[in-house]
């Protein structure tokens, strides 16, 4: 593994930063308090290539990897206005369907999800298994050679923005008579499909909702992959919503800091000394460098092994990696705002409203305590205990 990144991704990482900087938190935060999301960012990284920077170049994208769309999302996320649906659209949806799905699926979907113009989002929650997807019961039955697909989904990412939904459901097994996962792109505007708002005190601009799915009618190619291989097809796309995810986190870390340690140079208190003279300010932002670098890190290598197809290896080091950074950025916004005192908390600054956008991450995509579970059992090799 090189530690030196290619000129090629650090020219990237740049051009990214550009970007993110012509936007910023600003841009961000004005549209994440009007629940509005970042559309114009969203459109320009997409005409530029960065959204689908991990998708095959035959069908529109960079013919790069997940590393390099976590770059991109790092970048942009450093810069104040991460893109919430990158984890979802071109992370999950793309690797699945470029990797399971029918060349006809990738013709129609992939260019799409590559530039920006189509946005797909994800359905795996529901209200009542939330972290077990094993309890999912959303079913998809035959009629014909159609489907009907009936359920409910919770907690789901920008349905609003999106024209479909990669939802995850579930068929009857004949031989088994057991429930076995499998993958649909529903449409957004077909009958029985239904979503509302769910009202969150979290300030960000991608909105949260609840699905509710009535016999939704759905033609055979609406079913992504394979119908007996879904499991393995949902994982695949898992190991780089983590890894998205870990660098959202990271970034936002980055932001925080850079904002720290700004203030700490320019604020003057005592002996006519910038504050960050002061070691009860200095050590801590120090050592919230050290935190974020270790998770990035981490992810850095899930990204590598996910790119080279290592499965189990990626998802052990995209578990981790999620933690280290939910747990870093968590730290640097909080310590951000200790930094700025009481200014840390004005709307000036804005870091008030990234506490809880932060704190996010230590519950999803998957749970902080779920982490931790997958920890013991398959490194430590530990009892399951769930």
């Amino acid at each position: 593994m090189n530690f030196t990144e290619s000129e090629e991704r650090r020219a990237l990482r740049a051009a990214v930063a550009q970007l993110g900087a012509r936007y910023g938190f600003g841009y961000a935060n004005a549209k994440a308090r009007e629940h509005q999301p970042l559309s114009e960012l969203w459109e320009e990284a997409g005409k530029l290539g960065y959204l689908g920077v991990n998708l095959p170049e035959e069908y529109g994208g960079g013919g790069a990897g997940i590393y390099d769309l976590a770059l991109v999302q790092e970048e942009l996320s450093a810069a104040g206005c991460g893109l919430l649906m990158m984890v979802v659209s071109p992370a999950i949806c793309g690797t699945v369907i470029a990797r399971f799905g029918t060349e006809e699926q990738r013709r129609r979907w992939l260019p799409g999800l590559a530039d920006g113009s189509s946005i797909m989002a994800f359905g795996i929650t529901e209200p009542d298994a939330g972290s077990n997807s094993h309890r999912i019961t959303t079913t998809a039955r035959r009629d014909g050679a159609d489907w009907l697909l009936t359920g409910r989904k919770v907690f789901i990412s920008g349905v609003d923005q999106a024209s479909h939904v990669l939802i995850v459901s579930r068929t009857e097994d004949a031989r088994t008579g057991k429930l076995k996962p499998v993958l649909f792109a529903v449409p957004t505007d077909a009958p029985g499909f239904e979503y509302r708002p769910i009202g969150m005190d979290v300030t960000m601009p991608d909105r949260q909702f609840a699905l509710f799915l009535d016999d939704v009618r759905l033609p055979a190619e609406a079913l992504v992959g394979e119908e007996d291989a879904a499991l393995a097809q949902l994982f695949a796309g898992l190991n780089p919503e983590r890894i998205l995810a870990s660098a959202f986190a990271v970034g936002i870390g980055r932001y925080a800091l850079d904002a720290s340690v700004r203030y700490a140079k320019e604020r003057r208190v005592f002996r006519d000394a910038p504050i960050g003279a002061h070691q009860g300010v200095a050590h801590p932002l120090a050592q919230i460098r050290i935190e974020l670098e270790l998770a990035r890190l981490m992810m850095q290598k899930a990204a590598v092994l996910c790119d080279e197809g290592e499965e189990m290896g990626a998802a052990e080091a995209a578990n981790m990696a999620k933690y280290a950074a939910a747990e870093a950025s968590i730290r640097a916004v909080d310590q951000a705002v200790q930094t700025h005192g009481g200014n840390g908390l004005a709307s000036e600054y804005g870091l008030g409203s990234l506490l809880s956008a932060a704190r996010v991450s230590r519950i999803a995509p998957v749970s902080r305590e779920m982490i931790l579970n997958f920890v013991a059992q398959f490194s430590l090799d530990l009892p399951k205990s769930y």
